[in-house]
C-alpha cells in the first residue's frame, strides 16, 4: 500500500496483511499448528526452512535476474518490512510476529529507557547490560510459541549472535545452533529439517549481502557478485533439504545508495539542532527527541530544512498513520517526538555521533519502495 506523504509517495507497512509480522505465524499455520492462521497462503508441509537474507530488497532482486536465477525462479511476491526498514526492527517483527509498536525495537538507535539524552544501540546490546532484553521486549517469540505447540524448532546463527541481547529479544528459541559458515548453515539446516515425524521449523540468517551493500553500495559490482554467490547458497540449501520440505526466503529490508553530496550533517545545520535533546535512528530514518516544550518548534524546523527530501511527522501523526502499528504505552516514548523518513537520494547524518555511518554507501530505514518491499519466496521439495 502506498500513500502520499509530505514529501511524496511512501510505502506503508501492511502489518497483519502482508508484512514480516505475518511470515512465521503463517508458517505455523502451514505446518498445521492448531490456532495459527496461514494468512499468507503458504503451501502446507511438515518441514519449513525459513531463510532471511539481510538487505535483499524485492526491487533489487527483480532487477538482477541474471545474478540470481534460482531466487527469481521461486514462486512469490513482495511483502513489506517494518518501520523503520532496518534489521533491528524487522528481525524482531519477524521473530515475534508483532508490529514495532508492540515489540518496541524501533530502530538501530533509540533513546535509552529512563534517560533524556542517552542513545541505546540494539545491535551493540552488550554495551547496555542494564537493559534487560526480556523486559525491553517481553512478548514471546513465534519460535517459543511453536515449540510449545510441539514443533521442533532450530534457530541457526553465528557464534557472535549467540545469547546476544538482540537475539534474546527478537529470536529467542529453545533450539539455537551455532553455524558460522555457509556450509555449516546448509548442513545443519538439512539435518534439523529431517527431524522425523514432528513438524519442523528451521530458521537461517545470512548477512553478507547487507555488509557488502553498506561497504560498496548496492549498485556496485561487489554487490552483484555477492548476490550471485548468495543465489548459489540458496540453491544448495534447497537441494539439501529433505523431500517435501518447503524453503521460504524473505528479507528484513532493501537498500539504496546515497552519494556524499546528497547527505546532510545535523552538526552543520544549526536549525536542525535547536531544541533537540537527542538524535537517534539512522541516516534514512531519524528519531528526533526534543527538549521539554520544544517538540512543535523542532517539527517545524526539520520540515522546513528538509523540505521535499523527507516526510517529517510529529510522533502522534506517525502513530496515527500506522507506521509502527498499534503502539503500547511502554513503547511510546521510544519513538522520537519528531520522526523523519528520508525520501529520494538523500540521507541525514550526525557525524560527531555516528562516524561509521557516514562512511557507508548503501543505506536503509526509510519508507521508499526500494527499502520497504522485500520478497516472500517459496519452493517445495
Amino acid at each position: 500500500m502506498t500513500t502520499a506523504g509530505s514529501a511524496g509517495t511512501v510505502v506503508l507497512p501492511r502489518y497483519g496483511e502482508a508484512s514480516l509480522t505475518d511470515v512465521l505465524p503463517s508458517v505455523l499455520g502451514a505446518l498445521g499448528v492448531a490456532g495459527e492462521q496461514n494468512d499468507l497462503d503458504l503451501p502446507p508441509a511438515r518441514q519449513y526452512c525459513v531463510l532471511l537474507i539481510d538487505a535483499l530488497g524485492w526491487n533489487a532482486l527483480r532487477a538482477h535476474q541474471a545474478q540470481a536465477p534460482f531466487l527469481n525462479s521461486m514462486a512469490g511476491s513482495a511483502i513489506t518490512a517494518s518501520v523503520p526498514s532496518t534489521t533491528v526492527t524487522s528481525l524482531t517483527s519477524l521473530g515475534t510476529g508483532l508490529a514495532p509498536g508492540r515489540h518496541g525495537l524501533l530502530g538501530y538507535t533509540t533513546r535509552k529507557p529512563g534517560t533524556a539524552s542517552t542513545l541505546f544501540n540494539a545491535l551493540k546490546w552488550d554495551e547496555h547490560k542494564d537493559v534487560d532484553p526480556l523486559v525491553y521486549q517481553p512478548h514471546p517469540t513465534v519460535f517459543e510459541r511453536a515449540a510449545r505447540a510441539g514443533v521442533a524448532v532450530t534457530v541457526l546463527g553465528q557464534r557472535k549472535f549467540y545469547r546476544s541481547g538482540l537475539t534474546t529479544a527478537a529470536l529467542r528459541s529453545p533450539g539455537f545452533a551455532i553455524a558460522d559458515s555457509l556450509g555449516e548453515r546448509v548442513a545443519l539446516a538439512a539435518t534439523a529439517a529431517a527431524n522425523g515425524t514432528e513438524p519442523t521449523l528451521v530458521y537461517v540468517y545470512d548477512g553478507d549481502l547487507d555488509f557488502t551493500g553498506h561497504q560498496r553500495g548496492c549498485r556496485s559490482a561487489s554487490w552483484r557478485h555477492q548476490l550471485t554467490l548468495l543465489d548459489r547458497f540458496v540453491e544448495e540449501l534447497y537441494l539439501a533439504l529433505p523431500p517435501g520440505a518447503v524453503l521460504l526466503v524473505t528479507a528484513d529490508h532493501g537498500m539504496v545508495d546515497v552519494a556524499p553530496p546528497q547527505r546532510i550533517d545535523v552538526d552543520q545545520v544549526p536549525a536542525l539542532q535547536d531544541g533537540v535533546a537527542l538524535v537517534g535512528g539512522e541516516a534514512r530514518f531519524r528519531h528526533v527527541y526534543a527538549a521539554d516544550g520544544a517538540a512543535a518548534d523542532v517539527h517545524a524546523a526539520w520540515r522546513e530544512v528538509l523540505g521535499p527530501r523527507a516526510t517529517v511527522l510529529a510522533r502522534d501523526d506517525a502513530i496515527a498513520r500506522g507506521w509502527f502499528g498499534a503502539v503500547e504505552a511502554r513503547v511510546v516514548e521510544r519513538i522520537g517526538d519528531v520522526v523523519a523518513s528520508i525520501d529520494g537520494d538523500c540521507a541525514v547524518e550526525r557525524r560527531s555521533v555516528f562516524p561509521i555511518e557516514a562512511k557507508l554507501i548503501g543505506l536503509h530505514g526509510a519508507l521508499s519502495a526500494d527499502e520497504m518491499l522485500v520478497p516472500l519466496l517459496t519452493m517445495a521439495g
